[in-house]
């Protein structure tokens, strides 16, 4: 058995292929002990919460966040989620409760571990929910607060460690005088404001908002597009081929978050625990589209980041493996 597929059988992603890096969208998940984490090695140390969605409670059992680094024994990529839901700097530039997280996560970071961070929603997002409904976000594309309250704390707590920025956008439904050319010359303003850096990636999950003029501001500043398996997006293939012939990032990151068509309470439904794939889950096409990109963007010398959901089909680490197996046998 070629040595890579062995590895798999253990679920190790390293030395797949020196341009592919296999990883998850967050870790701790208790769901994937005798997968990712072994069993006797946090007894005792695992912490419960509960989570409430369209009525329903779910109770979650997480592990202590030193197992992050058996996690990277597995994968050597992880997608740091936690990020998103608020700046690493208050407005007094005080640490606030992810500073203090993501510095105890650097503890337990190997040397080869690489992070990938969500960007704080207040920089991305149009309209924030708030008290049950969206309200305009004040600090929507504002280069100071990134800079200041993200990444300039970010990069001195992971240093070489941080291997990416995701600026998710929410979807946003369609608004008389806000399209494509309006976005991209926000866009275009906000960068051209940052700090020079070739690790920022934009996920839109509005498709009418996927146009030329956005994808020319990306492309210009050496930006990527996150392709992003997601509810209300076209499938990943459709996605790529929009980027055809592009030179954009010299990453690509590909994430595979939820089935097409199916919001987050009922993917977090149908997959919690998160300990097993879920039959008829997954979208048929998602593993296909998944790796005819890999295969491209092999062949074109790119590197390639695969972040996997629980929630895209049950069980982030057999979906990996799903596909990990497949580009063993092909590349």
């Amino acid at each position: 058995m070629d040595n890579r597929l062995e590895a798999l059988e253990n679920f190790r992603f390293r030395g797949i292929h020196p341009s592919l890096f296999f990883g998850t969208a967050s870790d701790r998940y208790s769901g994937w002990l005798g997968q990712i984490y072994s069993r006797d090695r946090y007894e005792g140390r695992l912490s419960s919460r509960t989570k409430s969605l369209d009525g329903k409670t779910y109770n979650e059992t997480l592990l202590p966040m030193d197992s992050v680094k058996e996690y990277f024994e597995h994968f050597p990529l992880l997608e740091i989620d936690f990020t998103f839901y608020r700046p690493l700097l208050d407005r007094n530039g005080k640490p606030t409760r992810n500073h203090h997280v993501l510095g105890a996560y650097q503890q337990h970071l190997g040397p080869d571990d690489r992070i990938i961070v969500k960007v704080p929603q207040d920089v991305i997002a149009r309209k924030i929910r708030r008290r049950g409904s969206y309200e305009s976000n004040p600090f929507y594309l504002d280069p100071d607060y990134f800079a200041l309250r993200f990444y300039e704390p970010v990069n001195l707590i992971l240093g070489s460690n941080l291997a990416g920025f995701i600026f998710e956008q929410e979807y946003q439904r369609k608004e008389p005088g806000y399209g494509s050319e309006h976005l991209a010359a926000d866009l275009k303003a906000f960068f051209e404001k940052l700090p020079r850096d070739d690790r920022y990636h934009l996920e839109i999950r509005t498709d009418r908002l996927l146009k030329d003029p956005v994808l020319d501001v990306l492309e210009g500043l050496g930006a990527g597009l996150v392709l992003s398996h997601w509810t209300w997006l076209p499938p990943l293939r459709n996605q790529h081929r929009k980027i055809a012939g592009r030179r954009m990032s010299g990453d690509q990151i590909i994430r595979l978050v939820t089935p097409r068509g199916k919001n987050y309470a009922q993917t977090y439904d149908a997959a919690f625990p998160f300990s097993h794939l879920v039959d008829g889950m997954m979208s048929p096409d998602m593993v296909e589209d998944t790796l005819e990109i890999i295969r491209g963007e092999v062949k074109a010398g790119r590197r390639i980041s695969l972040i996997v959901n629980n929630r895209s089909g049950g069980n982030a680490p057999q979906i990996a493996r799903l596909i990990a197996e497949r580009v063993a046998e092909d590349l």
